[in-house]
């Protein structure tokens, strides 16, 4: 969700006040996924390496994260949205990391959406804490393990589509295993403008695409 920054900055505003805004965008997209029967949807919230910011703006974007969970809990409960929290959870704080539980346990039974809050989050991370657990398990004699599984996403679809806002054009660290197969859209939008119907026009670009797999059709 590339572009609070420069949505901002752009209107004279405080990169915290750009980071409130994009924070409303997501129920928008949320209400898009339900209406157009998408079962996942997950957002790139807080990298790893956006621990290097500014304390300030580091501690804005954890207090957004506690006070929009309590604010959004009546739209999850009203739309039946099971909401999910992925990422290196050691580098929150204790009180985050227990409300991120209690969120979670409240909605763990709804199945409409899921919604999937990827952060303190890092691809490479990913995939080196599920080859220690792959290798745990391959040690103590599981031969039936799969790397997958190890995964923080297991259980979860990989992605068909992702969708890049803000004109950026790479992958930054995102569900690096997982998007062997992904679908990439970008659109120059900053993420605070992008609304029901770029969501919308993202999945009808999806929706002509070939997808093979390697194989020929």
């Amino acid at each position: 969700m590339d572009g609070n920054g420069r949505w901002a900055k752009a209107r004279g505003l405080s990169r915290s006040e750009g980071h409130a805004a994009g924070a409303d965008c997501v129920r928008e997209c949320c209400r898009a996924a339900i209406k157009n029967g998408v079962k996942y949807l997950s957002l790139y919230t807080f990298s790893q390496e956006n621990w290097n910011r500014p304390e300030k703006e580091v501690d804005t974007i954890m207090a957004l994260m506690a006070s929009n969970m309590i604010k959004t809990m009546p739209e999850f409960e009203e739309n039946n949205i099971r909401f999910k929290v992925i990422g290196d959870m050691d580098r929150l704080s204790p009180e985050l990391r227990e409300q991120i539980a209690a969120a979670e346990e409240h909605t763990a039974s709804f199945d409409r959406l899921t919604l999937i809050l990827m952060f303190s989050y890092s691809g490479k991370w990913d995939i080196l804490q599920a080859a220690d657990k792959y290798a745990a398990a391959r040690a103590s004699g599981n031969a039936e393990v799969s790397f997958d599984s190890c995964l923080a996403t297991a259980g979860i679809p990989d992605p068909d589509l992702l969708i890049r806002t803000g004109g950026e054009k790479r992958i930054s660290n995102y569900m690096l295993w997982q998007c062997a197969y992904t679908e990439f859209y970008f659109t120059d939008k900053l993420w605070p403008d992008f609304r029901e119907d770029d969501f919308v026009a993202a999945l009808d670009d999806f929706k002509g695409r070939d997808r093979r797999f390697g194989k020929v059709n």
